[in-house]
């Protein structure tokens, strides 16, 4: 029994339908100074557009393959903001994908979930 269910989860990989991720309407939600907060987020083609406590960004997006692409920043207001951030989506499901990110350069890595709202 113990082979049999090692067997079934060596071979069990996770859904990781990243194309239909690509383009659509997101939201996000993460704890920034012990506060739950979400913004949401349009991508169409290389362009996203974030909106967050009332304020509206946009930032270039680089696809490197399916999965993984480069989001900078168009009108950075600061040297932080330079900064390029790599996205790699892991895992997907019908309406949601799980991703990790972290600065271009960085080794520091988080994680989060980015759900679909279209």
């Amino acid at each position: 029994m113990l082979l049999l269910s090692l067997v079934f989860f060596s071979c069990y990989e996770p859904q990781r339908d990243c194309q239909t991720f690509k383009d659509g309407d997101f939201s996000f939600t993460s704890i920034i100074n012990d506060k739950e907060v979400t913004s949401t987020f349009i991508r169409k083609g290389d362009l996203e557009i974030d909106y967050f406590q009332g304020k509206v960004d946009s930032s270039a997006v680089r696809w490197i393959n399916d999965c993984e692409y480069i989001v900078k920043k168009i009108n950075p207001k600061n040297r932080a903001e330079e900064k390029s951030i790599h996205m790699k989506i892991l895992t997907t499901t019908d309406s949601s994908y799980t991703f990790e990110y972290n600065i271009v350069g960085q080794s520091n890595k988080s994680k989060g979930v980015a759900f679909k709202t279209n």
